[in-house]
C-alpha cells in the first residue's frame, strides 16, 4: 500500500486507532467516569481530558516505534539487555507470565460485561449462558475474519458507542458554563489517587502495545507512513476524549444532583439503565442497553484479536522464528490457540465466580504492565533501536515519563491494598 499524500485522503484510510481506543474503553471505564461525575460533577474534567492525551501519546510512541524501526513491540521488547535464560530477558519474562494470567481472568471479564446487558434485554438465557455466547461468538468472528472485517466491525461497535454516549449527555441537558469551569485543574479534598485513577484508566490496556499489529495489519509499513498513523491516533483518542466527557456529563447531570450512588464495576451500568428508564422511558434504557453491549464486546473481540497476535510474536520468539511472518500470524497456531485460551478455559471462572486469588493476580499484573510498557518505550524510542529522525524528543519524552510515574503510583497503591 502506497502512503497517501493528501490530507483527505488520509482520513479515509483512520482505522488502527479506533480499534485500539475502542478495545480499551470498556464498560468499566465508563463506570469510573460517570462515578467521577456522580462524586465531584464537572470539577475533575480536566483529568478525562489530560487521561486521554497521555493515551495518545503512548499509542504514537508505540505506533512510532512500529514504523520507523519496522520492528513490532515485542522485537523491542527482545532486544533490551538483561538475560534470564534460553531467549528470554526480564522484558518478554514480564510479559509471558502477564500474558497468561491477565488472559485467562480477563476472559471471563470480558464475557461477564458483555452479558449484562443482553441478560437485561433478553432474560431468556442467564447471565453465565449470555457469557458464553458472546465468548463463542467472538471467537468465531476472529477465528474466521481477517483484519478487514474485524475493522469493520468494530468500526460500527463505535458508532453505536457514539450515538448512546453522545445521545445521552445531550438529553440530560448539560449545564455548559458549569462544564467549563472543570477544565481548570482541581483537586476536591481525599480526590487524589481518584483523580490518578480517572486519568490512568480509560482507554488503557495491554492491547495500547497491539497498535503496531493492527498498522502491520492494516498495510502501513515504514516512516512513509507517519502522518497517516498519527492522524488516526490523534481522532482515535480524540473520540475516547469525547466518550469519556459525554459519560461525566451523564453523571453530573443525573446522578450528582440526586445523589445517586451505583454499584462498583461493570454492573453500575444497570443501575444507570434503571435511572434512565425511570426518568426517560424504556425507548433510552434500550438503546442505553445496546450501547453498553457495544463497549463491551468491543474489548472483547479487541483483545481476542490484537493480544492473540501478540502472543504469537512472542510465541514464534520463543521458538527461533521471529521474522516468520506465517508463524506468527492471524492464522498461525499459536494465535489460535490464545484465542482458546481467552475463550473455554475461562468459561469454568463465569461458574466458580472468579477464585480470590486469580482476580489479586490479575488486578496486580494489570496495574504494572501500564508502567512497564511507557518505561520501555522511552528507552527504545531514545536509544539506537530507532532511527534519529524518530527518536523521541521533549515533549514525547515529558508525556511518557509523565505516564511512566502516574502508572507506577496507581501500581504501587493497587499492590499496597494486598497488606
Amino acid at each position: 500500500m502506497t502512503q497517501p499524500t493528501q490530507p483527505r485522503r488520509r482520513w479515509s484510510l483512520i482505522g488502527p486507532g479506533i480499534v485500539v481506543a475502542a478495545t480499551g474503553v470498556g464498560a468499566g471505564d465508563l463506570v469510573a467516569t460517570l462515578v467521577a461525575g456522580a462524586k465531584y460533577g464537572y470539577a475533575l474534567l480536566w483529568a478525562a481530558i489530560i487521561g486521554a492525551i497521555i493515551k495518545m501519546a503512548l499509542a504514537e510512541g508505540v505506533g512510532r516505534w512500529t514504523l520507523a524501526s519496522g520492528r513490532t513491540m515485542f522485537d523491542g521488547w527482545a532486544s533490551l539487555p538483561g538475560r534470564v535464560g534460553g531467549r528470554m530477558n526480564w522484558a518478554t519474562l514480564y510479559f509471558a507470565v502477564y500474558v497468561v494470567i491477565w488472559g485467562f481472568v480477563y476472559g471471563a471479564t470480558a464475557m461477564t460485561a458483555s452479558a449484562l446487558p443482553l441478560a437485561a434485554l433478553w432474560p431468556v438465557l442467564d447471565l453465565k449462558a449470555w457469557g458464553v455466547v458472546n465468548g463463542l461468538i467472538g471467537l468465531g468472528l476472529v477465528w474466521i475474519g481477517g483484519y478487514g472485517l474485524f475493522e469493520k466491525i468494530m468500526t460500527a461497535l463505535v458508532g453505536v458507542m457514539f450515538v448512546t454516549v453522545v445521545g445521552l449527555a445531550i438529553i440530560v441537558t448539560p449545564d455548559l458554563p458549569r462544564l467549563l469551569t472543570g477544565a481548570w485543574p482541581t483537586l476536591p479534598g481525599g480526590s487524589l489517587f481518584y483523580t490518578l485513577g480517572l486519568i490512568g484508566g480509560v482507554g488503557g490496556t495491554i492491547t495500547m502495545a497491539a497498535y503496531g499489529y493492527w498498522l502491520n495489519a492494516k498495510g502501513w509499513k515504514g516512516a512513509d507512513w507517519m502522518p497517516t498513523m498519527r492522524m488516526d491516533n490523534r481522532v482515535a483518542y480524540g473520540v475516547t476524549g469525547l466518550f469519556v466527557v459525554a459519560m461525566l456529563i451523564v453523571g453530573a447531570e443525573l446522578l450528582h444532583a440526586s445523589g445517586t450512588a451505583l454499584a462498583g464495576g461493570d454492573r453500575g451500568l444497570l443501575d444507570l439503565d434503571a435511572v434512565l428508564r425511570e426518568r426517560f422511558g424504556p425507548v433510552v434504557s434500550v438503546l442505553f442497553l445496546v450501547g453498553f453491549w457495544a463497549t463491551s464486546f468491543s474489548s472483547l473481540i479487541g483483545v481476542w484479536q490484537g493480544v492473540s497476535l501478540m502472543f504469537a510474536d512472542f510465541w514464534a520468539h520463543m521458538a527461533g522464528r521471529p521474522d516468520d511472518d506465517a508463524f506468527r500470524g492471524p492464522r498461525s497456531r499459536a494465535a489460535r490457540g490464545y484465542m482458546l485460551w481467552l475463550t473455554f478455559p475461562p468459561i469454568v471462572l463465569l461458574f466458580l465466580e472468579r477464585p480470590f486469588g486469580l482476580i489479586v493476580a490479575y488486578g496486580v499484573l494489570g496495574s504494572l504492565f501500564m508502567p512497564f510498557l511507557a518505561g520501555t518505550l522511552i528507552w527504545l524510542l531514545n536509544s539506537d533501536r530507532t532511527p534519529a529522525e524518530w527518536r523521541s524528543r521533549w515533549v514525547s519524552n515529558s508525556l511518557l515519563a509523565g505516564a511512566a510515574l502516574m502508572f507506577a503510583v496507581l501500581a504501587g497503591k493497587e499492590i499496597a491494598g494486598l497488606f
